[in-house]
């Protein structure tokens, strides 16, 4: 549909994506939205805010398995589930601070999801990598002696 010359398509959980007249995502508007695999993805992106480069890293390993998992043709009975862990993901990464057992658990409910699938296997490796660099980040509320 169009508003005011705009694309504007109805996404998941009744969110709404604006796309330029030829589809393609519009990033430099704040508050535009944009399809991103399955899931709408409000665009907030500004030149220099990724600080941390772990967390820039694993931003792009979320959405290139976003990417992937959208492209992929195989109808998967968990297809939801993996979307919202990965939007989970990509919001915990944008928070700059991220909790490694919130990452962790994240990545088990995705891998779970898409279970064995070999097509999604290197992109599903790539954000097991890029949570694994927050290996150092300090666990809050769980003491070890």
């Amino acid at each position: 549909m169009r508003e005011g010359g705009r694309l504007v398509r109805e996404g998941a959980r009744g969110r709404r994506a604006v796309l330029a007249n030829d589809g393609a995502r519009l990033w430099g508007e704040p508050g535009a939205l944009s399809v991103e695999g399955a899931a709408v993805v409000e665009a907030r992106r500004v030149a220099g805010t990724d600080d941390d480069p772990r967390a820039a890293e694993l931003r792009r390993a979320v959405a290139r398995l976003r990417r992937d998992l959208a492209a992929h043709p195989a109808e998967l009975p968990d297809r939801a589930i993996a979307d919202d862990e990965l939007a989970a993901l990509d919001a915990m990464a944008r928070t700059g601070a991220p909790e490694l057992h919130r990452l962790r658990r994240s990545l088990l409910l995705i891998a779970g999801a898409l279970g064995s699938v070999s097509a999604l296997g290197s992109a599903l490796t790539g954000v097991r990598a890029a949570i694994d660099q927050f290996n150092n980040v300090p666990q809050t509320g769980r003491g070890r002696d």
